[in-house]
């Protein structure tokens, strides 16, 4: 690649980056179903025809968005299940890594509760896809754990699918109680290592109809 193709691209890359800030950013009081193409390059300060060299519409742009927000999050989950100990000491680590994810990402986590279910179809399926794909990792990871001994790949998933199901809620709980303040969130905290003692509870008692 010569230097002057090089500079295009890296240019290239930082207007991209820009839109996806300035989408974000914009989406932290809207809905993706009512963001403006306009707003969104006036933000960046680009012409409207433009923005189609780096999405092809706003859908492009959210499913990217999820792409990115999503990233974040399964580095914590990666971290999690790095954990072998099945202990309270590990359910209280998963809570704080959860937290801890919120105060660092509240803009992609908040992106990510509002458009799980909303309007925008693509944003919606690129979510769930996500999400189906962290459930698959976490099920992995399970079945080489002697708890899990026995247990068929289609238990595995639902157990899978209900930490992440978990996580997920949990870190959307948290982004609305760090608005009430610490001790909100530590009662949050609480409940949520109390509901996963309940689920791992349940897990020692399974498989069974």
């Amino acid at each position: 690649m010569s230097h002057t193709a090089g500079v295009r691209q890296a240019q290239k890359q930082r207007t991209r980056q820009a839109l996806l800030d300035a989408g974000l950013q914009l989406l932290a009081e809207q809905n993706l179903s009512s963001l403006g193409l306009r707003e969104v390059t006036r933000a960046v300060g680009i012409a409207p025809a433009a923005f189609y060299r780096h999405f092809h519409d706003l859908a492009d742009l959210g499913v990217a968005l999820v792409e990115e927000s999503l990233g974040s999050l399964h580095a914590m989950i990666r971290a999690i299940l790095a954990e072998q100990e099945e202990s309270g000491a590990r359910i209280d680590h998963t809570v704080e890594a959860i937290a801890r994810y919120v105060r660092t990402q509240p803009s992609h986590m908040r992106f990510i509760a509002r458009e799980r279910h909303g309007g925008v179809r693509a944003v919606r399926i690129a979510i769930a896809a996500e999400l189906e794909r962290f459930a698959d990792e976490v099920a992995t990871a399970l079945a080489s754990r002697p708890l899990y001994e026995g247990w068929s790949s289609g238990d595995l998933k639902m157990l899978a699918q209900l930490y992440v199901d978990h996580m997920v809620s949990t870190a959307a709980a948290f982004l609305e109680a760090s608005a009430e303040g610490p001790e909100a969130e530590d009662r949050l905290a609480r409940n949520a290592a109390r509901q996963l003692r309940l689920i791992n509870l349940g897990c020692r008692h399974w498989p069974g109809d």
